[in-house]
């Protein structure tokens, strides 16, 4: 009897650990893929039991939804903040804390039933965030894979989150400092357009914000404005 099959789809090498565990742990057949081509690639030689999806920056094929059990994970309590950047927008919106969601991937955006949510705070930078939610999202699969479950639709009003733009990551020049704090380390992960200010020819970019007696510190990178364009989140 051949071994059940699985696919690991993530663009963040920050989940490699998680798949690593859930190969060790879990008997079956377990595949990374970080780029839409090796997805193809897998699904030529493999027939999955699911594909986990847990950062993917590109639009899922049909074919390739409709086909398999295609679960994504999004963290926000949907059918609210369903969309793009969902954390940055989370903690510009006020929200301290959220539900990370794993949901059947159906055509429209974030819409799919719903097979669990995990409580999520949202305290820390990006990274730190992003890390606790693929520890969670690697829970919820190791729940899902002995489990089995059916998701449930959605219910209740949707809201939806618009994806956000590297422009957005300027500081600006009015602010109180908890805005100021919020917006560097929302934004403080790799491969993130991260906060910055441009003096002249040059760009300063923030990180390693901390908060302490009325005061932000943190650790700033200057570059000339010539720079390429960063990825938005």
């Amino acid at each position: 009897m051949s071994a059940t099959e699985y696919i690991f789809a993530s663009c963040k090498q920050w989940h490699r650990p998680y798949f690593e565990a859930l190969k060790r742990e879990i008997p079956a057949h377990w595949l990374w893929v970080s780029q839409p081509a090796e997805l193809l690639a897998a699904l030529e030689q493999t027939t999955p039991r699911y594909i986990f999806f847990l950062h993917w920056n590109w639009l899922v094929p049909k074919i390739v939804w409709q086909r398999y059990e295609c679960v994504c994970f999004h963290m926000t309590d949907v059918p609210y903040g369903r969309g793009g950047s969902p954390l940055q927008n989370l903690i510009v919106a006020g929200h301290s804390s959220t539900k990370l969601t794993a949901l059947r991937m159906v055509e429209e955006m974030d819409a799919g039933p719903v097979y669990a949510k995990r409580d999520l705070t949202l305290s820390g930078t990006a990274q730190e965030v992003y890390s606790q939610a693929g520890a969670l999202s690697a829970d919820i699969i190791r729940w899902m894979v002995a489990v089995q479950p059916e998701p449930v639709p959605q219910e209740g009003e949707v809201v939806l989150f618009r994806r956000r733009v590297p422009e957005q990551s300027r500081l600006p020049q009015s602010a109180e400092l908890d805005q100021l704090y919020d917006l560097i380390r929302m934004l403080d992960a790799d491969g993130y357009p991260h906060a910055f200010i441009d003096y002249g020819e040059f760009r300063l970019q923030f990180r390693n914000v901390q908060r302490e007696d009325g005061q932000l510190t943190a650790q700033v990178v200057i570059k000339r404005t010539n720079i390429e364009a960063e990825n938005d989140c």
